[in-house]
């Protein structure tokens, strides 16, 4: 066994090298986030105008434009939330549990949504319970 092989508690649900596997996933997105956070605070910072003075549409594109990139950076913020939650639930031995009734979480389903805290029927049971409070 190599050291990574020891780095977490055993998983009741998942072999060891499945969830290496879904680790090092969830890592290279939490990497890829960072970057592209890092490249969207650097692309809004050094936005120049060339020295010519913005008229209303170009104003107007450009507000457009950073709105969008920080609504992204938020969603991209919450998922980076979840990445971190989904490593700690690995530290913790507790990945591939689901959180409502505690049955494993399938390994094809963890593969699909690394983050993902619910098995497939309390998900669905949940999105619908939802659908319908809203429909109220």
């Amino acid at each position: 066994m190599s050291q990574d092989d020891t780095a977490l508690p055993p998983d009741e649900y998942l072999s060891n090298e499945e969830v290496q596997q879904l680790r090092a996933i969830l890592q290279d997105r939490a990497n890829a986030l960072i970057s592209n956070s890092q490249m969207t605070v650097s692309t809004l910072t050094d936005q120049d105008n060339d020295g010519m003075e913005p008229d209303a549409l170009d104003l107007a594109a450009s507000e457009s434009s950073r709105d969008f990139s920080l609504r992204l950076a938020g969603r991209e913020r919450h998922m980076l939330k979840k990445i971190r939650y989904a490593l700690q639930r690995m530290e913790e031995g507790e990945y591939g549990a689901c959180e409502s009734c505690g049955e494993p979480i399938t390994y094809r389903r963890l593969l699909v949504r690394p983050v993902a805290t619910q098995c497939i029927d309390c998900k669905t049971q949940a999105e619908q319970l939802e659908r319908r409070s809203r429909a109220i």
